[in-house]
């Protein structure tokens, strides 16, 4: 089974990268997250580069199937935040 990094742990590193308390670091983490997440939310692209890019990805309507009775349902048209990974993550990834 692999391991899960928890934002605890990247709050961690980025104490050591960093020198910074945990309280600093995980201000700084949490304040990455919640830009990119309220950037995202009001439709904007955020692109780290050589990381990747956060962006809003509009899904149209579309007809479902209850998994209950299996009928046939409406599903709404919304919008989901997606990832693509940058060639820098591609890279490294392609590594091991």
């Amino acid at each position: 089974m692999a391991s899960v990094v928890t934002k605890s742990d990247l709050v961690v590193a980025a104490a050591r990268a960093g020198n910074l308390s945990k309280l600093a670091a995980g201000e700084a983490v949490n304040a990455v997250f919640d830009a990119i997440v309220a950037n995202v939310a009001r439709g904007k692209r955020v692109t780290v580069v050589g990381f990747g890019t956060f962006m809003p990805r509009k899904r149209k309507a579309r007809a479902g199937r209850s998994p209950a009775n299996g009928k046939e349902i409406k599903i709404n048209a919304k919008t989901v935040p997606a990832f693509c990974a940058g060639q820098g993550f591609k890279d490294r990834v392609g590594e091991r």
